[in-house]
């Protein structure tokens, strides 16, 4: 006979909250006390350890549950546009403003409004968003009177933004605003013992999903699960999980078999990659990465070519025989470049997550590098 469940393993069942690490339980005691309040709940942690995920708690559990939860992610609006997605704007207010349309605050009436990474929002809009805090106040773009929005308000940022503030890129007023109750989830990496229940559940998840008889993991393999850092925390364990359970045919996972899908982000330590403060639009900034994907990719692809070049130039290089191609000269940066990528979808078996990973671009040049390159896969 199973032992019944305490409030708060009954609380985090009903809400989708797994971890039973003290820092976890702690959480789960601070939503159940705020939750059923109006007060506003900054949520911190880096990115992929689940803070939408408390903030649906904080929101089912309160009195504004039978209402939206309206989730917005700041840092994927550019900035000439974010307030009018947040506070609406009057017909003919800019050149596209054919209608006149509500803002995600107005939509979130009577509800919560989820603002994620909120530490990007532009500091002309931080003005703004103070003034809702303040007294519920906000006016559409192009509008004479101010509206009125009766919303609980919960922030969520991978920032520290104490040194946001310090640096003159967030609002202090605002900061000490938003921190009413200031919830910090840890990194997985420093609540291992995490690492089981939601191996368990994200299995249980994915085998239900796609019918398929998962035979579990050997002891080595699961040891490597809880050793593993996982720098892109519960959103990382999930993926490769899910990559596991799919591709490998509900198989018995070994050791050697599951350290096939940790393998580290290369990280370049070159001055390019260090973050730096920019006013490109988002559209922007993700041409210029994958720009610099490109660039890398072609740097090794010329690599690579120098070494055919090398070697069938030397034929004792090569056993006594040639290269099957003519001359280096005959083979193109895209044949080459066709190669590195068909051979890299061949060994991880059609998954493109991995072979990018492996390429070091992004999943979404490498979707467009298949589509040139008519390769099919």
């Amino acid at each position: 006979m199973e032992a019944a469940l305490t409030e708060r393993e009954r609380f985090q069942a009903d809400h989708g909250i797994i971890g039973r690490s003290p820092a976890m339980q702690e959480i789960v005691d601070i939503v159940r006390q705020v939750a059923p309040t109006d007060i506003t709940v900054l949520i911190s942690g880096e990115s992929g350890v689940g803070k939408e995920v408390i903030a649906r708690a904080l929101h089912a559990a309160s009195k504004r549950s039978a209402r939206s939860l309206v989730s917005v992610n700041c840092g994927a609006i550019p900035e000439g546009i974010i307030e009018s997605e947040l506070f609406g704007h009057e017909k003919g207010s800019f050149t596209s403003a054919v209608d006149t349309r509500k803002g995600y605050f107005e939509i979130a009436d009577g509800g919560t409004i989820f603002l994620d990474e909120i530490g990007e929002m532009p500091l002309s809009t931080q003005v703004k968003l103070l003034r809702v805090l303040e007294n519920g106040e906000f006016m559409r773009v192009g509008a004479s009177v101010p509206r009125k929005s009766d919303v609980r308000v919960i922030g969520a940022t991978n920032k520290d933004l104490e040194d946001e503030v310090r640096l003159k890129r967030f609002r202090a007023d605002l900061y000490f605003r938003l921190r009413s109750v200031n919830i910090l989830i840890p990194p997985l990496r420093d609540r291992r013992e995490d690492i089981p229940p939601l191996v368990e559940q994200f299995v249980k998840e994915f085998t239900e999903k796609n019918d398929i008889k998962f035979a579990g993991f050997s002891d080595e393999a699961t040891e490597e699960l809880l050793n593993y850092d996982w720098p892109g925390n519960v959103r990382e364990l999930r993926n490769v999980l899910e990559s596991v359970v799919v591709l490998e045919k509900g198989k018995l996972m070994t050791g050697d078999d599951i350290r096939r899908y940790l393998q580290p982000v290369r990280v370049e330590s070159s001055e390019r990659n260090l973050p730096v403060r920019s006013n490109k639009t988002v559209e922007q900034a993700e041409r210029e990465l994958i720009y610099r994907a490109l660039v890398d990719l072609k740097s090794s692809i010329i690599e690579l070519k120098d070494l055919v070049e090398q070697r069938t130039m030397n034929p004792a290089n090569n056993n006594g025989h040639r290269d099957p191609v003519e001359g280096a000269g005959s083979v193109s940066l895209d044949e080459m470049e066709r190669r590195m990528i068909k051979n890299s979808l061949e060994r991880y078996r059609g998954n493109r997550r991995l072979a990018a990973r492996e390429l070091n671009i992004s999943e979404r040049t490498l979707y467009r590098k298949i589509k040139e390159l008519n390769l099919g896969v």
